[in-house]
């Protein structure tokens, strides 16, 4: 499987779905490194969840590694009742976050979750995200919810439904004082939908600090927008930009 495209221009999907063991760790590893290039890691915390494509449950990081450090072979296959099946290490205690979503989901192929700051501040603030770039347009359709249930961990199944009964059919939900969730149908889809969530919270942050928000786009045109400016070939365009920088950091094999 190629999980990523070398060229800008390349046609090609940049992410194609796990067939085998091996690709569903690698596309966990790979989406993992994504994120820390992307800024979003917190040392040994956060992860990201690729389902299993034979149904047994999710390939995630083991716990303990930092995304940065994330290869094929610091993945484990977690089942829906969070026993390791395949790879070595412990699981994540948070790991409820991903089979309760896609339990719920039937069509998210990946989920992440990080600690990003800008997530955490923004949701300080108890207002809705406004789409004053191109950035929030891609969370018009559904919105962009808050999780209410905790601002602790997600260690219960209960905890992890009701993380995404908040979700719903969102593609990305505020952790407040926690962070970020983000759902997609692919690999390119989930950790973009981090980047520019993480992105949008930045600069509406900016605005404010400078004073009365007052012009934005209306709801209309963001869904607009998000059709033109956000179609599957800009965000696997985008998601090669940051392979390619993760790519040049690749720890080397000992």
């Amino acid at each position: 499987m190629n999980v990523n495209t070398p060229g800008p221009d390349d046609a090609r999907p940049a992410v194609e779905a796990a067939r085998t063991d091996e690709e569903a760790a690698a596309l966990a590893a790979l989406g993992s490194r994504v994120l820390a290039e992307a800024g979003q890691g917190d040392m040994v915390w956060g992860h990201l969840a690729v389902r299993d494509p034979a149904g047994r449950g999710v390939w995630m990081k083991s716990a303990g590694w930092g995304l940065e450090e994330v290869r094929p072979d610091r993945v484990l296959l977690v089942s829906w009742d969070g026993r390791p099946l395949a790879g070595t290490g412990r699981v994540h205690l948070e790991y409820h976050i991903h089979t309760e979503v896609m339990r719920a989901r039937p069509d998210v192929q990946v989920s992440l979750h990080t600690h990003s700051a800008a997530a955490n501040a923004f949701s300080a603030l108890g207002v809705p995200l406004r789409p004053l770039s191109h950035d929030a347009v891609v969370f018009a359709e559904h919105g962009l919810p808050s999780y209410r249930a905790t601002a602790n961990l997600v260690r219960t199944r209960e905890l992890g439904q009701a993380l995404a009964a908040d979700l719903g059919q969102a593609r990305a939900c505020l952790m407040p004082q926690h962070g970020l969730l983000t759902a997609g149908r692919d690999l390119a889809h989930a950790v973009m939908y981090a980047i520019l969530l993480e992105r949008a919270c930045t600069l509406q942050l900016t605005a404010q600090a400078a004073g009365e928000l007052r012009h934005w786009t209306d709801r209309e045109e963001s869904l607009e927008k998000d059709a033109t400016v956000w179609p599957p070939s800009q965000i696997e365009a985008g998601w090669r930009y940051w392979v390619r920088r993760a790519e040049r950091r690749v720890e080397p094999e000992r």
